[in-house]
């Protein structure tokens, strides 16, 4: 499996990377535009990511703006939403609407409030159909 970890602060990032690898191969970008090039990237390769970890609350693009994007990238590519990549959101913000941003208007499959734990990984990856 190939994920994608987003993440602009540098300690949570590494966290998070490191409890992804057991689940496959880690890629990681420090901001929503650097994640957007390298997820059309990864598509125009053949290599398209299966799962993408992403904050919400980044600099120069957020993770709602650059879920948006991936979105209308793989639209634009043909891929059905049967084969759309996962999204799992993160964030310190636990708020009712910032939930319904990340599911209902960027399509999000599922949410992550911090602190994450590896419990709380491995039941969303469960419950997402990528547990090991």
């Amino acid at each position: 499996m190939r994920i994608l970890v987003v993440e602009d602060e540098l300690a949570s990032r590494k966290f998070l990377s490191h409890m992804m690898e057991s689940y496959g191969q880690c890629d990681s970008a420090i901001n929503g535009i650097e994640a957007v090039t390298m997820f059309e990237e990864s598509i125009i390769k053949g290599e398209k990511y299966d799962l993408i970890c992403m904050d919400i609350m980044m600099p120069e693009m957020d993770g709602q703006e650059a879920l948006k994007k991936i979105r209308e990238i793989e639209n634009k590519h043909s891929i059905l939403p049967k084969d759309e990549s996962r999204v799992i959101m993160t964030t310190a913000l636990s708020d009712p609407k910032t939930v319904i941003e990340a599911y209902y208007k960027g399509g999000a499959t599922h949410y992550l409030v911090k602190p994450i734990t590896l419990e709380k990984l491995n039941s969303i990856m469960s419950e997402i159909g990528l547990g090991v």
